[in-house]
């Protein structure tokens, strides 16, 4: 669901073809084309094409050379364009806009309030009111617009520009006047928050990696086997950022990507590891999503909502409930302080805590006796599903 200069890409059954900063969304009828033909077209077209810079330029060094399965990215354009968004929500005139962006875990992340020269709070100010028309009332978890804006950021990460005036290989081909609003906000949010925010995300990184080191390529393959899925090949890239959502964390796929908050307390010491894979997750759990809505198509019920999503939370906290038990047992380094508002809630207790959060605490004693036991290896995954189908 990547967008850009010169590139054509298949979204939601259309293909988009980007010429300059103009995304036309094409169909295989108004092509016409026969489909197989169609496809076969846009294969051609999009090998012709030129891609846009490699995303892996600003991978995040961890100390501990490459890492299993995640690929960290603390990206300048991709925190700017979250922490636009966050402040944008916060303005937003409408109560739940505001509630939405300020709930959260807590950031860890202390920052004392800034008071803008009147220029540049001119700037800031046109900038943020720029994301409230355009942006602040859209899930940009779900947002096609927010997805490919997103995406196309991170791909760019390592540009100055987005619109290509000193380069021609850095103008992203953004839609409507996001470049100029983002260029234009840059050197403020370089001078005034960017240095704190990197450095939040970098220190964020260097705690989990260790943990993805040792553990990462077990878990995910774990996982794999759970959901009747495969991991993907190619690590997940892990955009971290400041401010992610009201959640901390959301996934966007083709491609599958991962936005964090490394300033979220939800997301600190080893529950950055289970929500990561937590995350990583809703990419390989069609076959779970599928066998749900089987079931509930063979008994005429409806899909109970977000049943799927409550089985991966659950899954996630088993497969990593000894993992994560063993990492908080160990001592801590001196060079590695606990982070700020660290949970000591038992397991159980934090898992029940979760679902009450989420508004799926009806489902928690029911995947407790009917999902567990395919966990534990005792209940076929077609059986599992069907006897929770069957009482929900």
């Amino acid at each position: 669901m990547v967008y850009g200069d010169r590139r054509g890409i298949l979204a939601r059954g259309k293909l988009a073809i980007c010429s300059g900063r103009e995304v036309r969304y094409y169909s295989a009828s108004d092509m016409h084309l026969p489909l197989p033909r169609f496809l076969l077209s846009c294969c051609a077209l999009l090998f012709l094409m030129t891609a846009a810079p490699s995303t892996r330029g600003q991978e995040v060094e961890s100390g501990l050379g490459p890492l299993p399965v995640f690929e960290f990215h603390s990206g300048f354009w991709v925190n700017l364009h979250q922490f636009l968004y966050y402040q944008a929500r916060l303005r937003e005139s409408t109560p739940e806009a505001r509630a939405s962006a300020g709930k959260s875990g807590g950031p860890t992340l202390k920052q004392a309030p800034i008071t803008l020269p009147p220029e540049e709070q001119k700037i800031w100010n046109q900038a943020i009111d720029y994301y409230r028309s355009n942006y602040a009332n859209k899930d940009e978890q779900v947002n096609l617009d927010l997805i490919l804006l997103k995406n196309q950021l991170g791909d760019f990460e390592d540009c100055n520009e987005l619109l290509g005036k000193a380069k021609k290989r850095c103008d992203a081909g953004l839609p409507g006047n996001v470049g100029v609003i983002l260029e234009a906000a840059a050197p403020i949010y370089r001078s005034h928050w960017w240095v704190d925010q990197d450095r939040a995300n970098r220190r964020w990184v260097a705690r989990v990696a260790p943990l993805v080191r040792e553990q990462g390529v077990g878990i995910s393959q774990r996982l794999a086997d759970i959901y009747q899925s495969t991991w993907p090949n190619e690590k997940i890239r892990v955009e971290v950022c400041a401010y992610a959502n009201a959640a901390g964390a959301f996934t966007t796929l083709d491609p599958l990507r991962v936005t964090i908050s490394s300033t979220d307390a939800r997301n600190q010491g080893t529950e950055a590891l289970a929500v990561l894979f937590e995350e990583s997750s809703h990419g390989i759990s069609t076959p779970v999503k599928d066998a749900i809505a089987r079931e509930c198509r063979q008994r005429e019920k409806p899909i109970p909502r977000d049943l799927w999503h409550a089985l991966l939370l659950y899954t996630t906290s088993e497969v990593l409930r000894p993992v994560l038990q063993g990492a908080s047992s160990e001592p801590k380094s001196s060079d590695a302080p606990a982070p700020q508002n660290a949970t000591t809630t038992p397991p159980q207790s934090a898992l029940a805590e979760k679902f009450k959060q989420r508004g799926w605490g009806e489902y928690l004693h029911l995947i407790d006796v009917y999902w567990q036991p395919y966990l534990q290896g005792r209940v076929a995954f077609e059986d599992a599903i069907a006897h929770l189908v069957s009482a929900v």
